[in-house]
């Protein structure tokens, strides 16, 4: 008995002290909690979705899911082979090229009128606090950290683990001028060395023009935040970026809500929306997009083409892993609205009206 105890406490305690990592992030308090507060979604030490979003659908429950995870079979979760990728030079772009590159799942690269962004990057092979687990499908990790050249906007919509790497931020702290991110995401950076003048944490509603020309308006997403056992303690935001030239929507992780619409009727139309497709499940439908609502919502954006992420690099969910852009396809087939379907790390031109994108996913759906 004496034994059990023993081991049952060394347990306890590796777990805390692995928690003490600063993997983890830093918690938020003193003068920071105190600006944090007089945010009208800032409740109770947490924050809070403009719309009621339980974590689960009405008919759920944690037991449910979890038995669903750890029982219902799974097909085609990750692909048996690597996924067709491209890599372009990135260090050696033209300055005038507007172009967007997509990393896998929600990573990607943007620069638009001269200047380079660079949105929730995770390019350490994992998104997971274990470097065994969850561990990107083969052939969608073709970039790191090294590719990345300067860059003049890193942009954070949330603080999940297959959002913000550590392992990444650390690694291209010499290359960030700027970081954009939500109320409270800022006290990560600080702990991991960066200097808090360079990091800007803006609430919902929130404008920043950091140079003339360029204005990130921070905006509501239905979703939620934490990295460990605490939740919501900082803010998760999609933002709308707009350039002397475009005007892009950067949506993060959001379930389908009324905010939508508000954000198109404020800051559309968009010549491109970014938005999450994949991870999804009935037994979860407030905080992820279901594969029929992503045509409504970028009607709701007012957005003339669509960029669909949040797939194709990392199985957090149990549909197969094609399923969200072989879903999004055909919902958009009768849309006016322009789908775009890059491969990972092929070039996004901006500039060009019509792009020819092949289905290439579809290489690797059984035949029936």
């Amino acid at each position: 008995m004496y034994l059990i105890l023993i081991l049952l406490l060394l347990i306890f305690g590796g777990i805390l002290l692995f928690l003490q990592h600063p993997q983890f992030g830093n918690r938020i308090k003193g003068a920071k909690l105190k600006q944090m507060e007089v945010a009208s979604q800032f409740q109770n030490g947490s924050f809070k979705n403009l719309e009621p979003t339980p974590n689960f659908a009405e008919d759920a429950s944690f037991m449910k899911v979890l038995s669903k995870f750890l029982f219902q079979k799974k097909v085609d979760v990750r692909p048996t082979q690597a996924i067709p990728s491209q890599k372009s030079n990135l260090h050696s772009l033209n300055p005038e090229e507007n172009v967007l590159i997509w990393f896998g799942h929600s990573s990607y690269f943007l620069q638009v009128d001269g200047k380079r962004f660079l949105v929730d990057p995770v390019l350490s092979g994992s998104a997971s606090p274990l470097p065994f687990g969850t561990k990107a499908f083969p052939g969608s990790d073709v970039y790191k950290p090294e590719d990345i050249p300067e860059i003049d906007f890193l942009i954070i919509s949330h603080d999940h683990w297959d959002h913000l790497d550590y392992a990444t931020i650390l690694e291209l702290q010499p290359k960030v001028k700027q970081v954009i991110t939500g109320l409270g995401v800022g006290a990560h950076f600080t702990l991991w060395g960066y200097d808090s003048t360079l990091v800007r944490e803006m609430n919902w509603n929130e404008s920043f023009e950091p140079i003339p020309g360029f204005t990130f308006h921070a905006l509501p997403a239905r979703h939620f935040s934490g990295r460990s056992y605490r939740r919501n303690e900082t803010l998760w935001a999609s933002f709308a970026l707009q350039t002397p030239n475009s005007r892009i929507f950067l949506g993060g992780d959001s379930g389908y809500g009324e905010h939508l619409a508000e954000i198109g009727r404020q800051f559309g139309p968009f010549d491109l929306a970014v938005l999450e497709n994949g991870q999804y499940d009935a037994f979860w439908p407030h905080i992820h997009m279901l594969p029929h609502q992503q045509v409504q919502t970028a009607i709701d954006l007012k957005a003339t083409r669509v960029l669909p992420v949040h797939s194709c690099k990392f199985a957090l969910a149990n549909h197969p892993w094609y399923e969200p852009l072989e879903l999004i396809a055909q919902h958009f087939e009768q849309s006016p609205i322009q789908l775009l379907t890059p491969l990972i790390g092929e070039k996004l031109r901006l500039d060009q009206d019509k792009h020819d994108f092949s289905p290439w996913w579809r290489a690797f759906i059984p035949v029936e």
